[in-house]
């Protein structure tokens, strides 16, 4: 199944999203302390978005594994960046975004680079265009799942947005 081509400011943000450096520069700006805890981008297509977190100094607690604040930024990360790339698929409109919940499970200890993984792309996006159509705010939950480099599960999140088109 094939998805519908990203317009111009979707495409755009995945430009930028993509790009090490300037992605890199946007993080330092938009979310330090992200930044600072070694959240990165890994991938990013229509439909799903990868991050991914490192266990190190600065994301450490002090049982020696990533500090679960550190693992949600990166969990919130991985269904921001869509929620980002569709409301400026939306522009002229404008579409606000705001996370109203969130939920955790903690499976295991993170002692490594903890990668999270969002599939919700495409409900994303529907989200989006259902308050532009209907001008109503719209809610979803969307998973997000973290795995160590072999594939172990060591968290998931529900995250739930909010989207609100702009009058």
């Amino acid at each position: 199944m094939e998805s519908t081509p990203l317009k111009a400011g979707a495409a755009d943000f995945m430009r930028l999203a993509v790009h090490p450096l300037k992605f890199s520069l946007y993080l330092l700006w938009k979310l330090p302390s992200a930044w600072l805890a070694g959240v990165r981008l890994k991938q990013l297509t229509a439909e799903h978005c990868i991050t991914v977190v490192p266990y190190r100094w600065l994301s450490q607690n002090p049982f020696r594994s990533t500090y679960f604040a550190c693992l949600a930024m990166a969990a919130e990360m991985s269904t921001g960046i869509p929620a980002i790339m569709y409301t400026r698929e939306a522009l002229p409109r404008k579409v606000s975004m705001l996370v109203t919940g969130m939920k955790a499970d903690f499976v295991k200890k993170a002692t490594g680079k903890t990668w999270f993984t969002c599939n919700g792309g495409t409900m994303i996006r529907e989200a989006v265009a259902k308050t532009i159509a209907t001008g109503e705010p719209v809610t979803i939950t969307v998973e997000s799942i973290g795995k160590s480099p072999d594939g172990t599960v060591i968290a998931s999140f529900e995250i739930t947005w909010s989207f609100k088109a702009k009058t």
